[in-house]
């Protein structure tokens, strides 16, 4: 027993931590619910917190922490005994989506880890994976890249600390091939909505901010293909919508009746 004892203030058979889901799914803005399930070895031990975080990147590390909160306080736990720590997490609008479409998004696993501070001796951790779906309004803007035959490529999550920046690849329609490069979608959630960008080299950006229900009513393929059609005709002269940045390079904020329509403005501008 003595010996069992020393083993332990150095972790060795110290208490066991297993983080359980109600669901692996989420979305940004939502929430995770689940319960932390602790058991101690045959030998009583003193932990002084249980923690939660919620982190992306795991794959490369630690990760980076989007939000942390506390699940208990100091407690004691018996030889044996088993502690059930129910407990909801709050998913941060800037969370990066996992998966499209049933597609994964390799390179950006995100995960809830939860910390035991145990005390006089090492601590312990366990991470359980989610995936990560986009809201309502996300996801019709995603369907309509769908409809008009935009292929998936990859993605790209900016490092350093949230909001993070995540731009998901995709090849352009066939139609497209060889006019524009590969387009990047950058489609955060917020909490009064969404903030849309469509990127391709050499042309000048396509920028939406909009509510999530207006979101939910656009009709983003005719908004799209409207971008589509002006920046292969005329590269650099597209005038972003929404939150835009001019060819003078000054910021304005346009609101008008939608993309093709200030698509059509711009290719006026140059037939001028």
């Amino acid at each position: 027993m003595v010996f069992k004892r020393v083993l332990g203030t150095f972790g060795v058979g110290g208490p066991a931590v297993d983080t359980v889901l109600a669901t692996p799914f989420c979305a940004p803005g939502g929430s995770l619910s689940g319960e932390v399930r602790i058991t101690a070895a045959d030998y009583g031990v003193e932990l002084q917190r249980v923690t939660l975080s919620l982190v992306t990147g795991v794959e490369s590390g630690r990760g980076t922490e989007l939000h942390r909160t506390g699940a208990a306080g100091a407690f004691r736990l018996r030889g044996g005994e088993r502690r059930v720590i129910p407990f909801r997490l709050a998913v941060p609008w800037g969370t990066p989506l996992t998966e499209v479409h049933g597609q994964p998004l390799f390179g950006v696993g995100v995960g809830v880890r939860t910390e035991l501070a145990v005390a006089r001796a090492v601590d312990k951790d366990d991470l359980a994976m989610v995936t990560v779906r986009p809201t309502a309004s996300q996801e019709r803007v995603l369907a309509a890249l769908a409809e008009l035959g935009f292929q998936l490529r990859g993605v790209e999550a900016g490092a350093g600390r949230p909001p993070l920046r995540q731009g998901i690849g995709f090849y352009p329609p066939g139609a497209y091939h060889g006019r524009i490069g590969e387009v990047e979608l950058t489609i955060a959630a917020e909490p009064g909505g969404l903030a849309v960008a469509l990127e391709a080299e050499g042309v000048a950006p396509a920028r939406f901010q909009v509510g999530h229900e207006d979101a939910l009513r656009m009709d983003w393929a005719t908004e799209i293909s409207a971008w589509l059609e002006t920046a292969a005709e005329h590269p650099g002269a597209y005038a972003a919508y929404g939150h835009g940045v001019p060819r003078d390079g000054r910021h304005e904020e346009r609101r008008g009746p939608g993309w093709g329509g200030v698509a059509a403005g711009a290719a006026a501008g140059v037939a001028a």
